[in-house]
């Protein structure tokens, strides 16, 4: 099979990286050696008659040389003399080891149980997901605590000139702080668990005003255990008790607890208020992205230079790629449009809109039909079909043309009606243009994920592969 080789390249080139890496020692070494437990099965392979191998390994074989090509261009930027550089400028290290190393280990589940190979058995335990993360956590710690003493030291080699460059130091001092509180921070968010949170444990401020209004809620800003929050407050909910709605959501948190991920909206918890009154106040508490939706952000006057929007795309990619990839059984948002997608401070893009389904179809009154998306973001296999089953393969259209959105920051179709968008995307194949100035390489995936047949769309763990050194190199 062709693509063996190019894979066995590929890992010694990880292997002779890893020997040069200046920063990040811990997590490089322990990316080096899942690489190695996925060589020996993919040796196991090449032993075998090409006749032999079925579609089902040969697919994830091509996904592994590309997650392989993506580990590599990670681990090579910390071998040069930049690698400072490149942690001021995102601080992000930790979620490009986190996306790599969740990748290489689905590689390894897909491949061990498509060739149900004997040392499937005795390496599954460099991939098990409890011992995995607790290595990473060790690994970083080390490597944390080795990179905030050479922060440190390059914070004060910066003082030292100060008089010639007071203006340029101001900034770097400010990314500096940053990265070390990064470094220091524990994963709070984390571990916060999701559950019923008490009426007092909320701080609303005063005066109580909305920031966004629909039929049947109202969002507030709020703070709870520290963290700023939204607070999802229902109007004239219907009769449910909290007893059933405790019971729905109870069923719906170790769901939810799947899904945690840096670029899935998190979620803290229900509150119930005036409980024991005629007409009980029912909350949902989830983090407070400070600069709104996506479709808002585009709209804005902000800065956008292509690399903050590649940021973006990767972002949400790797939020996507959470939502399809947690669960064995196919899990689809159901939704994508570039208004479910939420902005963090530093322009994180973070993936909301789907969490406690049930729990908030009891809190508002009659039972609406599930939210339909715009014509704009359907696929040409659900525009032609109505009858037709939503896929990932459908979902990642729709994400196409969220990315699209970022690319361009215009609104798809803008002017279109529903008749005319199936006129253009189902009879002429159209595909709206992209600007002159767009890199080639985030063009290329834009228009993939918006191919006409849904089996050229790539998955999203291979969108996350192929944007991961995009970003790398535009940033740098």
């Amino acid at each position: 099979m062709e693509v063996i080789e190019p894979i066995l390249s590929l890992t010694k080139e990880i292997y002779d990286l890893v020997e040069k890496v200046k920063a990040n020692k811990k997590r490089c070494r322990r990316v080096s050696e899942r690489v190695q437990a996925l060589e020996e099965l993919v040796a196991s392979i090449k032993q075998r008659d090409e006749r032999n191998i079925s579609q089902d390994v040969d697919n994830p074989l091509r996904e592994l040389c590309i997650t392989l090509t993506s580990a590599k261009e990670l681990i090579k930027q910390y071998t040069m003399t930049s690698w400072i550089d490149r942690i001021l400028k995102s601080g992000s290290q930790e979620e490009e080891f986190d996306s790599v190393n969740e990748r290489l280990s689905d590689a390894f589940k897909v491949l061990s149980v498509a060739l149900q190979v004997e040392q499937g058995n005795i390496l599954f335990k460099v991939f098990e997901l409890t011992s995995r993360k607790k290595e990473d956590e060790v690994d970083g710690k080390e490597d944390n605590k080795e990179m905030m003493k050479s922060l440190n030291e390059y914070m004060q080699s910066q003082e030292e000139k100060m008089n010639k460059m007071l203006k340029d130091f101001e900034e770097v001092k400010t990314n500096v702080v940053k990265a070390v509180e990064m470094l220091n921070k524990a994963n709070a968010t984390e571990a916060e668990a999701i559950r019923v949170i008490k009426p007092e444990e909320i701080d609303y401020g005063y005066p109580k005003e909305p920031f966004l209004t629909t039929d049947s809620s109202e969002m507030y800003k709020g703070k709870y255990n520290g963290f700023d929050v939204a607070i999802k407050r229902y109007k004239d909910p219907v009769s449910a008790t909290p007893r059933e709605i405790r019971s729905f959501f109870k069923k719906e948190v170790e769901t939810m607890k799947r899904f945690e991920s840096p670029n899935i909206l998190r979620l803290f918890g229900i509150c119930v208020q005036d409980e024991e009154g005629p007409q009980p106040q029912y909350l949902i508490v989830t983090e407070y992205c400070v600069k709104g939706n996506l479709r808002a952000v585009l709209d804005s006057g902000c800065n956008l230079p292509w690399d903050r929007k590649a940021r973006m795309c990767l972002d949400a990619a790797k939020g996507l790629y959470r939502l399809h990839q947690t669960e064995a059984k196919s899990k689809v948002h159901g939704c994508i449009t570039s208004s479910k997608f939420l902005v963090a401070e530093g322009y994180i893009v973070k993936l909301g809109g789907f969490e406690l389904a049930k729990t908030e179809t009891s809190l508002k009154k009659g039972l609406k039909s599930k939210e339909r998306q715009s014509a704009c973001y359907l696929s040409p296999q659900m525009l032609g079909n109505i009858n037709h089953v939503y896929s990932k393969q459908c979902e990642m259209y729709s994400f196409g043309i969220v990315l699209w959105e970022i690319a361009t920051r215009k609104k798809p179709f803008e002017g279109l009606s529903s008749k005319e968008i199936y006129q253009k995307v189902c009879k002429e194949k159209f595909m709206e243009e992209l600007p002159d100035d767009c890199p080639e390489e985030l063009g290329s995936l834009i228009i993939a994920c918006r191919a006409f047949d849904g089996f050229q769309r790539p998955s999203a763990g291979v969108l996350v592969d192929k944007l991961r050194p995009l970003v790398a190199r535009l940033e740098d």
